[in-house]
Parts: C-alpha cells; structure tokens; sequence
C-alpha cells in the first residue's frame, strides 16, 4: 500500500467534507486501512474540518398506560431496561440467623504456631504480641476454609447481613 499523490488528494477532500476515517479508508480501499488514514491525516496536518451538526438527543415519548374496561393500568410501564412498578411492596423481611453462641475454647485445643497443623483452626485468640498468643486449634474440614464452623460463621457473612448490622450499629451510635 502506498499513498499516491491522487490518494492523498481525495483523503484530504473527504477529511474536509466531514467523512470518517473507516469511511474514507473504504472508499480508498486496496489495502488502506481505517488506522493508515488516521496516521496520515495526523502527518498531513489535516486538523480542521467540517464537523456536521450533532443529531439533536432523542427525547423519550411518554405512551400513554393501556387500561382496561374499568380505567386501571394493565401493565406497568417499562423504559428500556428499567421497569416501573405500579405500586411500592415492602420487601420481604429476611430469616432471623441464629444468635451466635459463645464458644469457649479449652485451654487444651489452643495451639501455638508451632503447634499448628492442617486441620486445625487457624483462628487468632489474644494479642498477637502476647506471650500466651494462640490459635483456636479445633478440627476444620480441610478444603474448607482456614478455620472451624464457628470461627467460619464469623468471618464469612453474607454481605446482606453485614450490611444490616451496620445500618444497626448507625442507627444505635
């Protein structure tokens, strides 16, 4: 491919009536790619051109509802991909989780690090700048997750109740 003085002609004359570049590319064609007018426009210095006028934005028309015999609305009424809903419904109330019970730990299944194996909670207990820092140490399944059922029901809550303890916790402080 390359750009001969006609080529070069018609590129200018139809940058400067306002045509794309994918345009001008397919009305060029053999080989002269969408890119490769770009490129020339640039080293040519084409900058100014007729820019036609900007369609004037598309303004929804509002339908008026369908209703029935007696004057009520038979569907709700639907802009693209959002539907409107004919009247408010509170939104179903989740199952109440079970309290969490207090676990206590025996001092016997608290391991060190070094204590620690596989199967075994890694759940931290104390300050980890404290002598008597341990783990939980209780049976887990392995390929679980790091830490027993107790410890898991902790540390992984659905983000539906995270949220409502929060909005709890803003409400009470």
């Amino acid at each position: 491919m390359s750009w001969t003085d006609e080529r070069v002609e018609q590129l200018k004359k139809m940058w400067l009536d306002g045509l794309s570049a994918s345009q001008i590319a397919s009305e060029l064609a053999h080989g002269i790619t969408r890119n490769a007018v770009i490129g020339k426009v640039h080293r040519l210095g084409l900058s100014g051109r007729v820019k036609s006028p900007a369609p004037a934005p598309v303004r929804a028309r509002v339908k008026p509802r369908a209703e029935d015999e007696k004057g009520a609305p038979t569907a709700p009424i639907s802009h693209g991909n959002l539907a409107v809903a004919l009247e408010a419904r509170p939104a179903p109330a989740p199952a109440p989780r079970p309290a969490a019970k207090d676990v206590v730990i025996p001092m016997s299944e608290r391991v060190s690090i070094m204590e620690l194996r596989e199967s075994m909670c890694r759940w931290p207990l104390g300050d980890p700048a404290s002598p008597d820092f341990r783990y939980c140490g209780a049976k887990m399944q392995i390929g679980l997750g790091p830490y027993c059922a107790h410890h898991a029901r902790i540390a992984y809550q659905p983000a539906q109740d995270r949220r409502r303890d929060r909005e709890k916790r803003a409400a009470r402080g």
